[in-house]
């Protein structure tokens, strides 16, 4: 009897129906479109209203128009926002930079009569133990942090970064070149600290012999007298055979 009790319960189970989840909403929550049916089976008017085939209502669609109006204004608020957030960001950003490398600009500016010392006492022969070591080490720290030092004699003379001290012409120059370097330039991020002052030599213009003129009477440029015959040597009077 318990046996046949238990066949019972587990034939009942097999034949209960599956559970079915219909969504009823009338407004699709992915797309924001009003759906044409609910479903069948709802007892609402509503739902046998859009189960025959009519359409929302003017309220519903008013409602629907106002809403992804305001959507639209709400993003186009927000992309307005996000754009002047980013053009705010980098104009911070460059304004960063650029005060970072004047104050980098003033400091190396102060350090450049001591590269000057250094350099004199280089040439001088004078950079010698210990200090020559520290010397080089200065060079070498300022030249990582950016600092280029231009000016050497034979470059082309550029007025944007040259000052000329002394002025000269010589045969040996195509250009006016920087011939001597009386105290070097240097320059950082771009920007000039200090310009080199220079000598500078320019070509010398040589002048053109004047073109002889051209002869019109003969090769050698005598011209024959009334007579017909022509001026004998050194100038003088016809010769005359006698």
């Amino acid at each position: 009897m318990s046996s046949a009790h238990d066949a019972g319960r587990a034939s009942g189970r097999d034949e209960e129906p599956p559970v079915v989840v219909r969504d009823r909403r009338r407004i699709d929550p992915t797309s924001g479109e009003v759906r044409a049916h609910t479903g069948a089976g709802t007892g609402s008017p509503a739902a046998a209203s859009a189960a025959g085939g009519a359409g929302p209502d003017a309220e519903t669609l008013a409602l629907i128009e106002s809403l992804n109006a305001a959507v639209q204004e709400r993003t186009a608020d927000l992309q307005r926002l996000k754009a002047e957030y980013d053009n705010y960001r980098r104009r911070v950003e460059r304004d960063r930079q650029l005060i970072a490398e004047q104050a980098t600009g003033r400091v190396l500016g102060a350090v450049l009569p001591t590269l000057d010392d250094i350099g004199r006492a280089r040439d001088h022969g004078d950079l010698e133990g210990p200090f020559k070591a520290v010397a080089e080490s200065l060079e070498t720290a300022l030249e990582g942090v950016g600092l280029e030092r231009f000016g050497t004699a034979g470059d082309e003379f550029d007025p944007l970064l040259h000052e000329a001290l002394m002025h000269s012409y010589r045969g040996d120059v195509s250009s006016t070149t920087c011939v001597e370097v009386f105290r070097a330039g240097y320059s950082y991020g771009g920007r000039v600290l200090r310009v080199a002052q220079v000598a500078v030599a320019e070509p010398v213009d040589e002048p053109e012999a004047p073109a002889e003129p051209a002869d019109e009477n003969g090769a050698d440029g005598s011209v024959p007298d009334d007579t017909g015959s022509v001026p004998g040597p050194g100038g003088g009077g016809p010769s005359v055979d006698r």
